[in-house]
């Protein structure tokens, strides 16, 4: 009986998404992006029969300036350095091919986050603006459309609007939330979601945190009472800590990344706003350089424009 429960809970959750998934809506959000990385580097070959060391130079210049980072762009011309020397010979037809295969590598990290328990509880990081909260709603939607049930913890309690708009959130997508009244410890409010969930038996809570990063010790100390307390109730919780980003930002997205790694680990990234922009490059650097795998992507603002991130198909997309 157990295990039957566990394959149909696993099974449910790694099918969550596949119903949602649009590949049209990932070319539609990505186009400026493609447009903006496939132009330059058909500058780096163009006229060229053979890669040799200027395309490399060139094409090296042309990742840095789509918002790729130095470092990994770095890792990625050695890859093809590397492949240059193996076979000799490559042309610049291959060049394209070789380099989808070679940034596909690097954004294949394993998601180690258990499926396998209930409820399963997500903490939510990200500063005010990137869209966190809207992240979280989005979320509760996918999994409420599979049939699992979800609970929301409003633990950012310090912004006012934040407890107001994940309200609007639970009742939009039609899921639980447990709020208090603003100036709350968030840790409190982080702990009575958990036992709620625990007593209703939930599948997932979800519980977004305070956006300060003007102040990493307060933040810091901050997370980490959260998850002492939840794990009175669920000792291996949080199974999941999500950093929201916003790629529209670009390398201001990294630094952001790096600053909340600091004050806390990171498990997985939901990188939101890629329509419209040319920054989607900003994908690969911030998961190679943060060894991070990025699990979600926001290619819209529809409720359903929350997309479960697939490696190969955003690469396809990307060029």
């Amino acid at each position: 009986m157990w295990l039957f429960l566990f394959l149909t809970f696993t099974k449910t959750e790694m099918g969550i998404f596949k119903r949602f998934f649009s590949k049209e809506k990932l070319d539609k959000g990505l186009e400026p992006s493609k447009q903006s990385i496939l132009n330059k580097i058909g500058k780096a070959v163009a006229g060229k029969s053979t890669v040799d060391a200027s395309v490399l130079d060139q094409l090296e210049e042309a990742l840095i300036s789509a918002d790729i980072g130095v470092d990994t762009t770095l890792k990625i011309i050695d890859l093809l350095e590397k492949r240059v020397a193996k076979d000799k010979y490559m042309n610049a037809k291959e060049l394209q091919s070789i380099l989808r295969e070679e940034i596909t590598s690097l954004l294949e990290l394993n998601d180690e986050a258990q499926t396998d328990v209930k409820p399963k509880v997500t903490l939510v990081v990200g500063v005010n603006g990137v869209g966190k909260t809207t992240t979280i709603g989005k979320l509760a939607n996918l999994y409420k459309s599979t049939g699992l049930q979800v609970l929301l913890g409003a633990a950012d309690t310090f912004r006012a609007a934040a407890v107001d708009q994940l309200s609007m959130w639970s009742d939009r997508v039609g899921v639980q939330i447990v709020k208090q009244k603003m100036g709350s410890d968030p840790a409190s409010v982080a702990y009575d979601a958990v036992q709620s969930g625990l007593s209703q038996g939930v599948d997932h809570v979800i519980i977004d945190t305070a956006g300060r990063l003007h102040n990493k010790v307060n933040l810091m100390n901050e997370l980490a009472k959260i998850k002492r307390v939840i794990q009175k109730s669920i000792p291996e919780a949080p199974h999941e800590v999500l950093l929201v980003l916003d790629g529209s930002t670009g390398q201001n997205a990294f630094e952001q990344a790096r600053q909340f790694a600091q004050a806390t680990e990171i498990t997985a990234l939901a990188i939101t706003k890629l329509d419209g922009t040319a920054k989607g490059g900003v994908v690969l650097g911030i998961s190679d350089q943060m060894q991070v795998p990025v699990k979600y992507i926001g290619v819209g603002e529809g409720m359903k424009d929350l997309q479960e991130f697939n490696p190969k198909e955003f690469v396809d997309s990307l060029f």
